[in-house]
């Protein structure tokens, strides 16, 4: 059982598409069929489901993916630990990131490769449920989410960080039209009058979706947007360039803090803020690369920081 193949099976677990991830691999379609071929061989047993299509694994092959994340997980670690020395870790820090945090996630990367320049993190927007799965799958080193939905008694680890708080955001009508003129912070808005103004909103299915959902049905308010999207981007740029308005979180709110002719407005009744941390899974050993991340999630300095571009503080 060599390294290489169980790589092979973890990236076709990830991508659930055989021509995807030998693409990710950087090897052909039949080089990573014969690959899998042989490993089920090896194990005189089937792993992958035969279909046109990839259709899953088989239980054991269920077992064989457990056992080469852990595997391939080790083996990072051992060589993180030979390629460090004292005060100087080295290698890479997966770390997945909900959409609405990226902002403050990508300020927290660069602060963490500025202060161990050996430290190449890799920072991936991600789903809620993708960020727990890839946790416990040993794919992703670290997290930035939605500590709420954790269930108690799980096998994650949080190490809170801010406060999420919401804004109507919406574009004024008359601009300021002055050179380096800012995001305007008005007075706070009803949830319930929100509803009523043509909104661009995330689709369902993703988190944040049900927490403005949530926000919406306490004020006894029902809302139908006229746009939806599942990228955050897309929020802020819609309210820019149409007649639009929308929901953003104080992060994505101070992300677009430069553009003058935007207004921010704090919703409340109710008033929501919903908590977020760092996630990590606590019964691993950690790499270190995220004994050193870690490390800066806990420093004042960086929490100060992140509740400066998060909105728990004035945008």
């Amino acid at each position: 059982m060599n390294l290489t193949s169980l790589r092979y099976l973890v990236a076709l677990s990830e991508h659930r598409h055989f021509a995807r991830a030998a693409q990710a691999c950087h090897i052909t379609q039949p080089a990573l069929s014969n690959a899998l071929r042989a490993l089920e061989k090896e194990f005189g047993m089937p792993i992958v489901k035969r279909a046109r299509s990839y259709a899953g694994l088989t239980p054991e092959g269920e077992r064989v993916l457990a056992t080469a994340q852990r595997i391939l997980h080790e083996h990072a670690l051992l060589q993180q630990e030979l390629a460090s020395s004292a005060g100087q870790p080295r290698g890479r820090l997966q770390l997945g990131v909900v959409p609405t945090a990226v902002p403050v996630a990508a300020r927290f990367a660069a602060m963490l490769q500025s202060t161990h320049p050996g430290i190449a993190p890799v920072v991936r927007a991600l789903s809620s449920q993708e960020i727990e799965e890839g946790l416990e799958n040993l794919s992703l080193d670290l997290a930035l989410g939605f500590t709420g939905r954790l269930a108690k008694g799980g096998p994650f680890a949080v190490l809170p960080q801010y406060g999420e708080h919401y804004f109507l955001v919406r574009r004024l009508q008359y601009p300021a039209g002055v050179a380096g003129a800012e995001l305007r912070l008005g007075a706070a808005m009803r949830w319930a009058d929100a509803a009523l103004l043509p909104l661009c909103l995330l689709t369902p299915e993703m988190h944040n979706r049900s927490l403005v959902d949530q926000a919406f049905a306490e004020a006894d308010a029902a809302v139908t947007p006229v746009m939806e999207t599942n990228s955050v981007l897309t929020l802020a740029l819609s309210v820019l360039a149409g007649d639009v308005c929308s929901v953003l979180p104080g992060a994505l709110v101070g992300a677009v803090r430069s553009q003058g002719e935007l207004e921010a407005l704090p919703l409340v009744e109710p008033e929501m803020v919903t908590p977020v941390g760092f996630i990590y899974l606590g019964k691993a050993r950690a790499s270190r690369a995220l004994e050193a991340a870690l490390g800066l999630a806990r420093d004042e300095r960086w929490l100060r920081e992140a509740a400066r571009h998060s909105g728990s503080l004035k945008v």
